[in-house]
């Protein structure tokens, strides 16, 4: 099973700073590659559904207890990777990490701006393989409402938003540089959808993962550049106003022709319905 934090090799994308907070004996250096190339700042009104997981209690207030990305999906339902709700990852299992919160309508983690909610209900999705990765995705039911306006649409299979070469936009607050240089402002970068062909390419059953294209889409450049890394992972990528995908694994980040993997919602929305976000979602333009 791979580890979590490893980022050497095969990667979820959960923060790095978690390796302080849990000792690992083969704990592997992050990947020195140039990763989030012509990535930017952002602020949260321009992708208000980005929204940060935190628990002060395991990762310290440094960035606020920020681990993982999460992506608004009803006014109480965010989704998130399941491998950031992990046991490894939260210390105890989902249902008993005590200080779990949602930060919504923050662009700095630090500052004062949006809302913590607590996290009052955890579903992991029950066709979630953590050896490979596949069926990435939990939902986070929170304890307070967020806007109708922060929430996003999920793009159902056959949506135009997932053929090769679309326009995408991932964001998150996670590692700018591979070398755990954390953000504590919002971050965004273009990235192009890619072939199934080419994605199964590069991940087609060796130590470096292997893609699933029904639970699993790629999004970056062949010739490597923008890519989620560490601390992105639950966060969303979007095409055309819909959301696509979850960051989820790869290998490094930015590499060539190891393009970033994420949850395909598609799958999503097959297991948990049209109506997952319990509430109508509009599309949205957003960065």
């Amino acid at each position: 099973m791979r580890r979590p934090f490893s980022r050497a090799l095969v990667r979820p994308l959960v923060m790095a700073a978690a390796v302080a907070a849990i000792p690992l004996t083969q704990a592997t250096p992050v990947a020195a590659d140039s990763v989030v190339v012509g990535g930017f700042p952002i602020e949260v009104s321009q992708s208000p559904w980005t929204v940060a997981l935190s628990s002060r209690d395991r990762f310290g207030g440094t960035r606020a207890g920020q681990f993982c990305g999460g992506v608004v999906i009803g006014p109480t339902k965010v989704l998130t990777a399941a491998h950031c709700v992990g046991e490894d990852v939260l210390g105890t299992f989902p249902g008993q990490a005590r200080d779990l919160k949602v930060i919504a309508g923050r662009t700095d983690l630090l500052s004062s701006e949006g809302e913590e909610i607590p996290v009052s209900g955890i579903r992991v999705n029950p066709r979630y393989d953590p050896v490979d990765n596949a069926g990435d995705f939990a939902v986070l039911t929170l304890a307070t409402s967020l806007p109708q306006s922060s929430v996003i649409a999920m793009a159902a299979e056959g949506d135009s938003a997932y053929a090769p070469g679309t326009s995408a936009t991932v964001s998150g607050w996670g590692d700018l540089t591979g070398g755990g240089d954390y953000p504590r402002g919002l971050h965004a970068a273009r990235v192009s959808v890619l072939s199934d062909t080419l994605c199964a390419q590069a991940y087609p059953g060796s130590v470096d993962g292997t893609y699933r294209a029904d639970s699993m889409l790629c999004a970056g450049e062949v010739q490597g550049g923008p890519d989620g890394c560490q601390g992105d992972s639950g966060g969303p990528l979007v095409a055309g106003g819909r959301l696509i995908g979850l960051v989820s694994w790869g290998s490094g980040c930015g590499r060539a022709g190891s393009p970033g993997v994420y949850t395909r919602v598609s799958d999503v929305v097959k297991v948990l319905g049209p109506n997952a976000g319990s509430g109508s979602r509009e599309s949205h333009t957003g960065v």
